[in-house]
C-alpha cells in the first residue's frame, strides 16, 4: 500500500513501529559501544549500565505497542483454531478488549512510576542525570500500545477486512 493511500490510522501505526525499531537500534548501539570501549580501550561510557537498563525498559514498552496491533505476540489458539470465522472474530474482539484493559491499567500504573521518579528526583549514578525522562518515554510507548489496541479493536468490530493480512499470519 503506498503512503498516499494509507489512512491516518496506518500512518500512526507505522510511526509507532518505526519508533520501536529506533529503540532497538539505540539499545544495540549502546551495548556495542560499551563493549567496544571496555574491550579495546579499557574505559566505559559513564552511566552505561543505567542507560542500558532504562533503554531496555523503553524498548519493552514500545515493543508492546508494536506487537499489540499486529497480533504477533504469543497466543494460545486451541479454541480459536477450531472455531468458525464468526467465532474467531468474537474471540479476537474479546481477547483484544481484555488486552486493552490490562495495558490501560499498566499505563496508569506506569504513569504513577514516572511521577514518583520525578518527585523523588532519582538520578543516574555517574552523571547524576534525572531518570524520569527515560520512564516518561517508556510510558509514552505504553500509551501508544493502548492507542494501537484501540485501533485494532475498532477495526475488528467495524472493518475486519483491514486486519485480514494479519489473520493469515496467525491473527
Amino acid at each position: 500500500m503506498s503512503s498516499s493511500k494509507k489512512s491516518g490510522f496506518d500512518r500512526i501505526i507505522d510511526t509507532i513501529e518505526w519508533m520501536a525499531a529506533l529503540f532497538v537500534g539505540i539499545v544495540a548501539a549502546n551495548i556495542f559501544v560499551a563493549v567496544l570501549l571496555r574491550k579495546f580501550f579499557d574505559t566505559s561510557i559513564p552511566d552505561s549500565f543505567d542507560f542500558g537498563r532504562m533503554l531496555l525498559g523503553i524498548l519493552i514498552f514500545w515493543g508492546i505497542a508494536a506487537t499489540s496491533y499486529r497480533g504477533n505476540h504469543i497466543t494460545v489458539d486451541l479454541l480459536w483454531t477450531h472455531a468458525n470465522d464468526r467465532w474467531k472474530r468474537y474471540i479476537d474482539i474479546f481477547a483484544t478488549l481484555v488486552l486493552m484493559l490490562v495495558v490501560t491499567v499498566q499505563t496508569i500504573m506506569l504513569f504513577d512510576k514516572v511521577s514518583m521518579t520525578y518527585q523523588d528526583h532519582v538520578l543516574t549514578y555517574d552523571l547524576n542525570l534525572p531518570t524520569w525522562p527515560f520512564f516518561a518515554v517508556a510510558w509514552m510507548g505504553d500509551v501508544c500500545a493502548v492507542l494501537l489496541i484501540a485501533i485494532r479493536t475498532w477495526r475488528l468490530i467495524a472493518d475486519p477486512q483491514a486486519l485480514a493480512p494479519d489473520s493469515e499470519n496467525g491473527h
